[in-house]
């Protein structure tokens, strides 16, 4: 036996034509990179004002009053 391969008939009516794609893809890498940028930038501000809290705490409790202890 010998296998045939199918054959679909398309009438005209039936033809459809494939909607133009739309360049999606450097929108959306635009979009990641300036999500990615947005991300790091957060966290080297938050790193420098948790470093400036912690030098400014530091500071304070060095340069505290002193209780002076009284001599007699």
């Amino acid at each position: 036996m010998i296998n045939k391969g199918k054959i679909k008939i398309i009438k005209k009516g039936e033809i459809q034509t494939p909607e133009p794609t739309v360049k999606v893809e450097k929108n959306t890498k635009k979009v990641a990179a300036r999500e990615m940028v947005s991300t790091v930038t957060n966290w080297v501000t938050e790193f420098q004002r948790n470093k400036r809290e912690e030098t400014k705490m530091a500071f304070e409790k060095l340069f505290a009053p002193q209780p002076q202890v009284s001599e007699s």
